[in-house]
């Protein structure tokens, strides 16, 4: 051990003296000669250990002038490098003409510094090095892999669009201008990573967004001090104000229709690369909540699925804890008949009610969870077979009586009704407090945790709107909360985000 300490020690040094180095390289600004910029360039990117970033030197034809072009091959697109940069610079007869009239790529621009020259290169870009200039030229040519647009997975709708965000941020901001065509939508882009170099897409509608809360966004992402973020759900947590809360405060979506819809009412749309989803900032409780197929269905049926969902919420949350509440304080609201019923199954099951139900609790999320884990095939499966034999047999052996799996079951199938994947968590999370509650103070302790519940609720914020806005605080909005009004009727945007425009339509 202390012989491999002694060697660390040894070679440290060079390792730091080599990185110091680079970094060194990386301050410069090109040289005027070629090749001296490529052997710098060389240095960085490892060239020849490193297989896939490519170097090419040549004479342009006509200027009798060396160039040398850097690509990374596994993410630029080879053909647009030929085409529209190698072909016209060694067929130019010209000698008056300057590169920016010979290279025909689509997107050409020149940059003085070495690191500008990593960072283009890093995005799938192409760096044109002329001698005598002391600038690069970089041409659009990035060819990122990826899949194509499918149907969103986790907010399936059965009326409605069915494209769904994927892995690339051009392709989802495409999405999203496909639905507003309006030159007031932007996109700015930061870097949110220092040795990843990972970019964020900042998408709100300018006349629209409050300048404030853009601010405390941009400040926020800009503030964050570490070498990697790869996705939108590591950013997520990054950028919550508080980080053991409970509730979500940020909403996932995958459906650009639902992004779209937010800009339009003020909201800010974050998107990066290798996440096909979308951040939506801020969110109230009833973001969540929502679909984007209530607004799909006609009202009387958008609002009968919300009356089932928000049904299946206190179903979810209260039925196991309710049962053990009047089984163990209660027993006097039961109907004697029911009560006989009741007893007579439970009469040779030798555990309390609140071992049983949490028993069976605890082995529906290991269903849930090993039908989600396990290959797509067999997962439905795994999910009704299990669920059956473990129930029978449970019931069979005298473990838990069967009023217990109605139960159970009822709470854990009105859970998949919430949408939402966090706010999921959340519920079903929340439904074991009720049950250790209901279990020390029956009713009574029920009622206190979801007082508590509430005043915890009401205490957050999100970037600095409460979270049960617009039903309190009251604010000036369409009032679209556990029901939505007519679209007609819908004139306001949310007032709690004060945007610059709070009226969206005219009154009737």
């Amino acid at each position: 051990m202390k012989k491999q300490r002694l060697l660390f020690k040894k070679h440290l040094p060079f390792k730091e003296q080599s990185s110091a180095e680079e970094d060194s390289h990386k301050e410069k600004n090109i040289d005027p000669d070629v090749d001296q910029t490529v052997q710098k360039l060389k240095s960085i990117y490892s060239i020849p250990d490193n297989m896939d970033v490519k170097v090419r030197t040549f004479h342009i034809g006509g200027l009798n002038r060396k160039a040398a072009i850097f690509y990374i091959s596994t993410i630029s697109d080879t053909k647009i490098i030929e085409e529209h940069v190698l072909q016209p610079l060694l067929l130019n007869k010209d000698s008056s003409k300057e590169i920016r009239d010979i290279v025909s790529a689509q997107s050409l621009t020149a940059v003085e510094g070495i690191g500008d020259v990593l960072k283009e290169l890093n995005t799938g870009n192409t760096a044109l090095l002329v001698d005598g200039d002391q600038k690069a030229y970089i041409i659009s040519s990035n060819n990122f892999q990826g899949r194509g647009i499918d149907k969103a997975e986790n907010e399936v709708v059965i009326k409605g669009p069915k494209e769904a965000f994927n892995e690339k941020a051009g392709t989802n901001i495409s999405l999203i201008r496909k639905k507003i065509k309006n030159e007031n939508l932007v996109v700015e882009t930061t870097t949110i990573s220092k040795r990843s170099n990972n970019e964020l897409f900042i998408v709100y509608i300018k006349d629209l967004a409050n300048e404030e809360l853009l601010h405390t966004i941009k400040e926020k992402v800009n503030s964050l001090d570490v070498d990697a973020i790869q996705n939108l759900s590591i950013l997520e947590e990054y950028l919550e104000e508080s980080h053991i809360t409970l509730f979500p405060t940020i909403l996932y979506t995958e459906r650009p229709d639902r992004a779209a819809s937010f800009l339009e009412d003020g909201y800010i749309v974050l998107l990066m690369d290798n996440s096909p989803a979308s951040l939506v900032l801020p969110a109230t409780f009833w973001s969540f909540f929502h679909t984007s197929e209530d607004r799909y269905l006609r009202f009387i049926y958008g609002n009968f699925t919300r009356a089932l969902r928000i049904l299946a919420v206190f179903i979810t949350l209260f039925i196991s804890s309710i049962y053990i509440a009047i089984t163990n304080y209660h027993v006097e609201m039961i109907p004697a008949d029911l009560l006989l019923a009741i007893s007579a199954t439970r009469e040779i099951v030798p555990f309390p009610s609140v071992v049983e139900v949490l028993l069976m609790e605890i082995a529906f999320e290991l269903i849930r969870e090993a039908g989600l884990r396990v290959p797509s095939p067999i997962g439905p499966t795994i999910g009704i077979v299990g669920a059956l034999i473990l129930g029978q047999a449970a019931v069979q052996a005298n473990i838990v009586s069967p009023l217990v799996v109605i139960v159970v079951a009822l709470g854990g199938l009105s859970s998949f009704a919430i949408g939402d994947i966090s706010m999921n968590f959340a519920i079903r999370l929340m439904r074991f407090f009720f049950i250790f509650s209901a279990a020390s103070f029956g009713f009574y302790g029920m009622t206190a945790a979801f007082s508590v519940g509430l005043f915890y609720m009401v205490s957050i914020k999100s970037f600095g709107v409460p979270y049960l806005a617009p039903m309190t605080p009251a604010y000036t909005s369409s009032k679209d909360t556990v029901f939505r009004r007519l679209i007609r009727k819908e004139i306001f945007r949310p007032g709690y985000l004060k945007p610059e425009d709070l009226q969206k339509k005219s009154g009737e």
